[in-house]
């Protein structure tokens, strides 16, 4: 393990991800500083209150004070003056997965979240059982659960829940990060094809989370959906643990008892568990639900317990969050950007509003209006440009930036939309669009995995002062 009293700089601090090792290393009493390009609140403030300091720009500089040890985000490439200048001076780096595994993970028992959607909100819901279950488990979750201060701790437990994330984890290591976390415990929710900007397919993906499946000991266990065809696959070409399938007469079931997702049973292996009575919505967070009590088991929690503290959870924020309500219009944020995550937000919210509606009187009418913005590099791409539309079906009206950074015309989906679909390249102007198109009764629900220029509070203001 490196001495920590040693000095350790981090590139790229400000990302979620490296903002959490940045809290972990203060936390073994590393001295800390750090760099990124923009260097902002909230996990500038977060950092600054554990008295790490922040440097804004990647800048020589910033090495004048050389640092024993440089952790190198994934955000870095070559041709970056700070990346070119600690490779000219032979200044020891690493990256931050690999930091993290010889530093907090090695000894610990790992329970790993990962899959193509729900991976924060399923750790975070994780964490938070062995926490009301008093196990007091260290984390590092790549969003903000809002039953915590921060978004990573050390924690007192043996346990430590990771995000675990299938992005590459630098520029002189091209394997996913996930493979760097050793897991005992292992959640796959989902697989499908994303992240283009780096995997050619889906079985590029498929190679990586094999990578990961083979780390996990014959005493460890592995938790998925029983009709993932792509996590099935990958499980055929070798797996040497234990498994527990849900949606599964064998494994782990769910039924609903409200329609929205807001109340239902669990099951395991033809067993009642329980009912979960909580304040989410929507099918996906039910299967991430239930991914979560089945972890938790393997780490020795009891499923009534499990249910009794997710009872008690909050969603991670910009997990369908309410952002305000102005004259009987709700505008929400949700993180989702890939079309299947679109379509499940939106399911969930129609089920949601249409449940509303029914209790109402029948002079109230309720719409889901769907602002997306498509920043992830995947979708500036393209690829999903062909899903999206069926991705939107359960909104009654679309409205969608056309940013110039994406490479092609979001017009297209205009005729291919079976509602009313408004594309504007203008934040501003697509704010005017939404306000003119918004009744009372209405539920917006804005979409992007970015700032996406603070439309939120654009929406909730012109709302206020419209007549």
């Amino acid at each position: 393990m490196t001495n920590p009293r040693q000095h350790l700089h981090i590139l790229g601090i400000c990302g979620t991800f490296m903002g959490g090792i940045a809290a972990l290393a203060k936390e073994l009493g590393f001295r800390v500083t750090g760099c990124d390009a923009q260097v902002y609140p909230p996990m500038s403030t977060q950092l600054e209150q554990l008295g790490i300091e922040l440097k804004q720009g990647y800048k020589i500089e910033h090495f004048d004070e050389e640092p024993d040890l440089v952790i190198v985000g994934n955000a870095m490439s070559r041709g970056n003056v700070m990346v070119e200048h600690l490779l000219d001076r032979n200044i020891p780096y690493i990256s931050g997965p690999q930091w993290l595994l010889e530093n907090v993970l090695k000894d610990r028992w790992v329970l790993a979240v990962s899959g193509t959607h729900g991976k924060t909100t399923t750790s975070s819901m994780l964490t938070w059982i062995l926490e009301y279950a008093q196990l007091s488990p260290g984390f590092l979750i790549g969003g903000v659960p809002q039953n915590f201060t921060s978004s990573a701790r050390l924690g007192n437990a043996p346990f430590f829940v990771i995000e675990a994330d299938e992005y590459d984890t630098a520029f002189f290591d091209k394997r996913s990060k996930f493979v760097h976390y050793r897991p005992r415990t292992l959640v796959i929710n989902n697989l499908e094809f994303d992240h283009g900007d780096i995997f050619n397919d889906l079985a590029d993906i498929q190679r990586q989370f094999h990578h990961l499946i083979r780390m996990v000991p014959s005493n460890g266990l592995i938790l998925s959906p029983q009709n993932e065809v792509a996590i099935n696959d990958t499980l055929a070409m070798g797996c040497w643990t234990a498994t527990e399938q849900s949606d599964c007469q064998h494994g782990w079931q769910a039924e609903k008892i409200r329609a929205d997702g807001s109340e239902f049973s669990v099951t395991f292996k033809g067993e009642k568990q329980g009912i979960v009575s909580w304040s989410l919505i929507g099918d996906f967070n039910i299967d991430n639900g239930l991914m979560a009590i089945a972890a938790a088991r393997h780490a020795g929690v009891p499923s009534h317990i499990a249910i009794e503290a997710l009872a008690k959870f909050i969603n991670t924020k910009r997990r369908f969050e309410l952002r305000g309500e102005v004259n009987q219009v709700r505008v929400y944020d949700d993180f989702a950007h890939h079309p299947t995550a679109i379509a499940k937000t939106l399911a969930g919210v129609r089920a949601q509003v249409d449940g509303q509606n029914s209790k109402a009187s029948a002079t109230t009418e309720g719409r889901v209006l769907a602002v997306l913005e498509p920043r992830s590099n995947t979708m500036k791409s393209g690829v999903h440009k062909e899903a999206l539309p069926r991705s939107l079906q359960q909104a009654d009206q679309v409205f969608i930036f056309q940013d110039e950074h994406i490479k092609w015309s979001v017009e297209e989906l205009v005729h291919q939309c079976q509602q009313s679909c408004f594309v504007e390249k203008q934040i501003d102007a697509l704010v005017q669009r939404i306000i003119e198109q918004s009744q009372a009764g209405d539920t917006i629900v804005v979409m992007s995995n970015g700032g996406f220029g603070n439309i939120h509070e654009k929406i909730l203001t012109a709302l206020a002062s419209k007549k």
